[in-house]
């Protein structure tokens, strides 16, 4: 299990030639899973055509090439621009997965896939019991990602969980380079089983919806649907000795610099990096929590803390008012 560098709530495209079939297909679906139907698969494709754009897609790398030769570049990264994708409303319209039928009279739903195989939107096949062997061909093939047969007797609950399934595959392939990259500095928990179970207790628990690497300090940014946020801080024991040592640099209280070296509290200091400044004076308190600790690839420590809304240089766009918005629009 791997943590993807952010994640929000997408949407699901439903193809199929039977208009009365996804009604009530996308009926059935959780309310909290944006769908987008179409019995048209021409239209499907000049759709799809125009809403995954690859310019659109908010995370850049930028390499040094003027400085370094071709094969051996820097590599710089914004981590800023990571956490501003929950300013773009249109977040939630990106289709991170496809449900298409085979059977249809246009053009057949392996047709369909393989048509859209460029992109990185994941690929699932309802099929009837007789198109199994080429539901199998298409999937060794990497023209699908699942397939489901409609006549299965838990088809719908199975298509739910595959899901699920799939839009964590998309946003983990989505930027495995630059997760990949990240994890070898500051960031080694997103390559921790341990903290992915701890982030997937955390969504249950407070009803979230969005998550965001953040940098400084190290750690998740978390929105529930309403778009309040938390902060996930995340440090190991080297970046608690870090705290330490800014702390004592800064003249702190002894009283803070013991609880630090006992590993009694983790702090979340204001302007904003997380690290003790004199601004917090005898009132650090306010600022600390006690650390919950995983044991994974290494000792983590790890807080959740109130994320005060004018650290983000635009506000959020909450997954609350693209559902109302798109309610409007259907019920129009």
């Amino acid at each position: 299990m791997r943590l993807p560098i952010l994640s929000h709530p997408t949407t699901v495209v439903l193809v199929d030639d039977s208009d009365s079939f996804l009604k009530s297909l996308s009926f059935q679906l959780d309310p909290l899973l944006p769908s987008k139907t179409f019995h048209d698969t021409t239209v499907a494709l000049d759709w799809f055509a125009r809403s995954t754009r690859r310019e659109d897609l908010p995370l850049h790398v930028d390499f040094d090439s003027l400085n370094q030769s071709p094969d051996q570049p820097n590599v710089a990264v914004d981590m800023r621009r990571i956490h501003r994708v929950c300013e773009q409303p249109l977040r939630f319209t990106i289709p991170s997965v496809l449900v298409v039928d085979y059977s249809m009279p246009q053009m057949n739903g392996v047709e369909f896939c393989e048509a859209l195989q460029h992109l990185p939107t994941k690929k699932i096949l309802f099929t009837g019991a007789a198109d199994e062997k080429i539901a199998v061909d298409a999937f060794n093939r990497g023209l699908i990602d699942r397939y489901i047969k409609k006549s299965d007797d838990d088809a719908l609950d199975r298509l739910e969980v595959e899901i699920g399934n799939m839009q964590r595959a998309f946003f983990l392939d989505y930027a495995q380079t630059l997760a990949d990259m990240l994890a070898l500095h500051d960031y080694s928990f997103l390559r921790c089983q341990a903290m992915a179970a701890v982030m997937q207790d955390l969504y249950r628990r407070h009803g979230f919806v969005e998550h965001y690497l953040y940098p400084g300090p190290a750690g998740i940014l978390f929105f529930d649907r309403y778009g309040r946020a938390k902060l996930m801080v995340i440090e190991t024991e080297q970046g608690m000795c870090a705290q330490y040592e800014v702390a004592r640099d800064n003249d702190a209280p002894h009283s803070l610099l013991l609880a630090l070296s006992e590993r009694r509290v983790l702090p979340f200091f204001p302007p904003g990096d997380g690290m003790y400044s004199t601004e917090a004076g005898d009132e650090w308190h306010r600022h600390c929590r006690a650390p919950q600790v995983c044991m994974g690839r290494e000792k983590y420590y790890w807080a959740l803390f109130d994320f005060p809304e004018h650290y983000l240089a635009a506000p959020p766009a909450p997954f609350e008012q693209f559902l109302n918005a798109r309610q409007g629009v259907l019920a129009a």
